[in-house]
């Protein structure tokens, strides 16, 4: 089963993914890897730690010639920041001998730290920092917020591009695009292409469709960000049309929609995932929501419309797919908020390190990643295979029976 997994701290050397599962012969693009590696540090409303990382992906193994081996692969991205973060963020401390009776102990002791920065012991509301310090038995919020940072996600947007190599074999493209900035909302009227949306997508500064209420929504930014506060948002995540057939009703955890949820509900800050106007539907009676079926000999089965986002039963049913997120508002103010100190138990206004005024639109970047992970794990579950020939030969098999039907 196509798996990965994440490593590294905020501020530490940089961060480790590994991809487990993908076919061998895959021609990786590693250009487009870090072109999304640099949509994600994106987007109008971003703050100061944007301008120190340049992320670029290193290929640590795995793939040789420019494809996949069909063995693991690993994924690197350096911090550049961790040039100022040495002391702070050091593996080992300073060895130090003591003597105790007959016997010398070495004693961990980073003397380094003490100087640089005291333990981190105020919680920040809004964050992991006081549920994870509780939860690990630490003192020192410092391990917590490490690694809860959303600088993990740069790991992740690596491995959506490298699974995106393997979607482009199948004709699927992934693209996100701002909804919803606060309460303003941005409009997607009439029939719009894939292609279309891509292209004025990414040549917006806040990757959004609509120009006009782009204008209104960067205004609103600047507004927000003089106040010292914070804006959340809506993204939708839309593709090209998936074969019918990923996921599967038979069992929960096979359920396709019920995985992208769990994937987009990973990233943080994101509260709330809709398939298709979800929400809206639950408002209407059934004859204005559900998608009906035609068929001619030519195209086979169809529908007009694809309020169903293009998944019915927990199975992609041969339309785009259409999700939504909604991200709150970034924790980290310039108006800060109270807490109260896990040592001294005194009351204070928690501290701020760097934020941005919002990041709503890289989320989308992060969710077209996680995105492509889910579909590439059903992909290889439908169609199988040890390398990408013997999978698209198992995928033209599947087209031409269901022709048939």
């Amino acid at each position: 089963m196509l798996s990965f997994k994440t490593a590294g701290e905020s501020h530490g050397k940089g961060l480790v993914a590994i991809v487990d599962g993908l076919p061998a012969g895959i021609e990786v693009d590693i250009e487009h890897i870090n072109d999304k590696l640099a949509r994600r540090q994106g987007g109008y409303g971003r703050g100061g730690r944007m301008k120190i990382e340049k992320d670029r992906v290193e290929i640590f193994s795995g793939v040789r010639a420019g494809k996949t081996m069909g063995s693991p692969v690993a994924l690197l991205i350096h911090n550049r920041d961790w040039v100022n973060w040495q002391e702070v963020m050091a593996v080992e401390g300073m060895v130090a001998e003591d003597e105790v009776g007959d016997n010398k102990l070495n004693i961990i002791k980073d003397e380094r730290l003490e100087k640089v920065e005291k333990k981190v012991t105020r919680p920040r509301p809004g964050h992991a920092d006081l549920a994870a310090a509780l939860k690990y038995n630490t003192d020192d919020i410092r391990n917590i917020l490490e690694r809860a940072s959303a600088r993990e996600t740069a790991a992740r947007v690596a491995v959506g591009g490298l699974t995106d190599c393997l979607l482009r074999y199948f004709d699927i493209d992934i693209v996100s695009h701002l909804i919803q900035l606060g309460s303003i909302s941005a409009r997607l009227e009439g029939e719009v292409s894939f292609a279309e949306l891509k292209d004025r997508v990414y040549a917006s500064p806040l990757y959004c469709y609509d120009r006009e209420k782009e204008e209104e929504m960067m205004k609103y930014i600047d507004e927000i960000r003089r106040a010292g506060d914070t804006l959340g948002g809506i993204v939708e995540i839309r593709t090209t049309p998936l074969p019918v057939g990923l996921g599967s009703h038979t069992q929960w955890d096979r359920r396709l929609d019920g995985r992208i949820a769990q994937a987009l509900m990973s990233i943080p800050a994101v509260k709330g995932v809709e398939i298709g106007p979800a929400f809206e539907n639950s408002t209407l009676p059934g004859s204005k929501v559900h998608d009906e079926i035609f068929y001619t000999k030519e195209r086979g089965y169809y529908r007009k419309t694809n309020r169903a986002g293009g998944l019915e039963g927990g199975t992609s049913n041969g339309q785009p797919l259409i999700v939504r997120i909604a991200m709150k508002p970034i924790p980290t103010l310039y108006r800060p908020l109270q807490s109260v100190d896990m040592k001294t138990k005194e009351p204070f206004e928690a501290s701020i390190e760097r934020s941005d005024v919002t990041a709503v639109s890289a989320a989308g970047v992060v969710a077209e990643a996680m995105l492509s992970f889910v579909l590439a794990q059903a992909l290889l579950e439908k169609f199988g295979g040890d390398s990408i020939d013997e999978m698209l030969v198992n995928y033209r098999a599947y087209l031409d029976r269901i022709k048939s039907l």
